[in-house]
């Protein structure tokens, strides 16, 4: 089934793509966005073990900003359900930043090292010790490793004559990609998704592409956009067959 979808990249960095999806239909769409969500594991600190804490932070809020910080997460090597272990040892005056956690796995660590996690003053001091677990966006948020994921309908744009000569423009505001009459994909920030920026003093019909979809998707940095993308189709093909093994018993 995946075999007969079209896809073309629009965008695209290790963190941050947009991509045009054709032949899938609205319930496919929000699928692949759930699995990328709920389905893609990522490690992300669970248990913290306090040696010292004589900030003006309790030992539960700085294990709550802990939890937050995005750990890279190379999924061929690990299953669900293991665990690594980290350390932070900090001393004031100074700010612990994500970058001072020291890994006892070169493969899982800070996927950001500017990310502040407490300022301690003169004679504080931060000495912990963690276990960062491997898990689904479905048991916790903190292990969704797609951060931004969404998509919408792709729209065409046709110019189907000139706008009266006395005839004011609204602005006509669209937001994502929309396709030409020409079959050119355009992102609609090129024209700051003002349609009358790009058109001028024309009339437009704008409709909705059957079964064309734009995802937009931004990752934490636990993996790239591609291996986010890839990992939600496998989650999505694996319990399709599941699910067909079970009908036909």
């Amino acid at each position: 089934m995946v075999a007969d979808f079209e896809v073309e990249f629009i965008e695209r960095d290790d963190r941050n793509a947009r991509f045009l999806v054709r032949g899938a239909s609205p319930a496919f769409a929000n699928g692949i966005r759930r699995a990328m969500i709920a389905d893609v594991p990522t490690f992300s600190i669970d248990t913290v073990r306090f040696v010292e804490n004589s900030s003006v932070m309790f030992d539960e809020m700085i294990g709550l900003r802990l939890g937050l910080v995005p750990l890279t997460t190379p999924l061929d090597d690990f299953e669900v359900g293991e665990t690594v272990t980290l350390a932070l040892d900090v001393e004031g005056p100074a700010t612990a930043y994500s970058g001072d956690i020291e890994t006892s796995d070169a493969m899982v660590e800070p996927a950001d090292d500017n990310i502040p996690i407490i300022e301690l003053k003169e004679q504080q001091r931060i000495e912990l010790e963690a276990d960062a677990v491997l898990d689904t966006g479905r048991e916790h948020a903190k292990h969704q490793g797609g951060v931004a994921v969404g998509y919408r309908h792709l729209q065409r744009v046709e110019v189907v004559g000139d706008a009266g000569e006395f005839d004011e423009q609204e602005p006509n505001i669209l937001r994502g990609v929309i396709e030409t009459e020409d079959g050119e994909l355009v992102a609609t920030d090129e024209f700051d998704h003002d349609l009358t920026n790009r058109y001028p003093g024309k009339e437009l019909e704008v409709h909705d592409v059957p079964d064309a979809f734009v995802f937009h998707v931004e990752t934490d940095g636990s993996f790239s956009v591609e291996e986010l993308v890839t990992r939600a189709a496998e989650s999505i093909g694996a319990r399709a067959a599941e699910l067909e093994t079970k009908v036909a018993v």
